[in-house]
């Protein structure tokens, strides 16, 4: 069983044009959760958060972006060409490899509302400068299934004999949205070496941990598993729970982050500062 090693409060943080958002953790040298660099929880749903701002365009390189939507959309559009909307449900895995210009711009969904997550993926030193590409996932193209009051949205990776449509990732993630009614239990066989982390953001309950369980009883909150062959979670007598659960396999490279860059050395970040400013960052642009 694996047992909780740290709970996590997210941060407020402003990126992009003045976002506020909920950061459980950023891009750091330490690369504590190898593979997984950053995850963000984005809504625009309280007056503290002000007016709806976006990310304008801006690059990547050496890490893959995931963005899952819950309410509202996000539209974006690339050096590459693509543009599209990310819906409710809808998830898109983009892979920034050798480096990409976009931008992303939430927008409220029908109730006035935005909600949302994005996880940043490393790659490994042998995939930094590969060919960028998208995965996009319609909310109706990922496997949701009930079980023992478990509702579960399988984006990647392979939960009760059926494979989540993301594919082909080097970090060989899996990556659920876990739904407890209340007092419902859920269980997930992972390989002991993957990373496990659970984003709880709805709800109360708690995971295995020692002696005794860790009760969450003010969500949001970024749960950091210890090493083992299965997560246990549960939900409250009286509350249902909901969290976003990703679990991958480390690299255990240096890294070095600079912004929206994430590679092995020094030197390679300053040549893709270096492209930036001449204009070789990306070979053809359609923004």
């Amino acid at each position: 069983m694996r047992h909780v090693r740290e709970i996590i409060e997210p941060q407020l943080v402003i990126e992009g044009a003045g976002v506020l958002l909920r950061r459980s953790f950023g891009p750091n040298r330490a690369n504590r959760f190898d593979p997984f660099l950053l995850f963000d929880h984005f809504a625009f749903n309280d007056p503290l958060e002000g007016p709806i701002l976006g990310f304008p365009t801006h690059p990547h390189r050496g890490i893959e972006t995931v963005t899952y939507m819950l309410e509202g959309n996000v539209r974006h559009r690339d050096s590459l060409g693509n543009a599209g909307v990310i819906g409710p449900g809808d998830v898109q895995w983009m892979t920034s490899g050798r480096g990409i210009l976009h931008e992303e711009m939430p927008r409220r969904g029908p109730a006035g509302v935005i909600q949302g997550f994005q996880l940043w993926v490393n790659l490994p030193a042998a995939q930094k400068m590969s060919a960028p590409r998208y995965q996009e996932i319609a909310a109706d193209s990922i496997p949701a299934f009930e079980q023992d009051g478990a509702r579960v949205r399988l984006v990647a990776g392979t939960f009760a004999g059926r494979t989540g449509p993301v594919t082909e990732i080097a970090a060989q993630p899996i990556y659920l949205d876990v739904r407890l009614e209340a007092g419902a239990g859920f269980r997930l066989p992972l390989p002991s070496r993957h990373t496990a982390v659970a984003y709880v953001f709805e709800g109360r309950g708690s995971f295995a941990s020692g002696a005794e369980n860790e009760t969450l009883d003010a969500p949001p909150r970024m749960v950091v598993l210890e090493g083992g062959e299965e997560v246990q979670a549960q939900a409250s007598a009286e509350t249902p729970m909901r969290f976003m659960l990703m679990a991958g396999a480390p690299f255990g490279e240096p890294i070095v982050p600079y912004g929206p860059f994430v590679m092995n050395t020094e030197d390679e970040i300053r040549q893709a500062l270096a492209e930036l400013r001449s204009g070789t960052f990306v070979t053809e642009s359609a923004i």
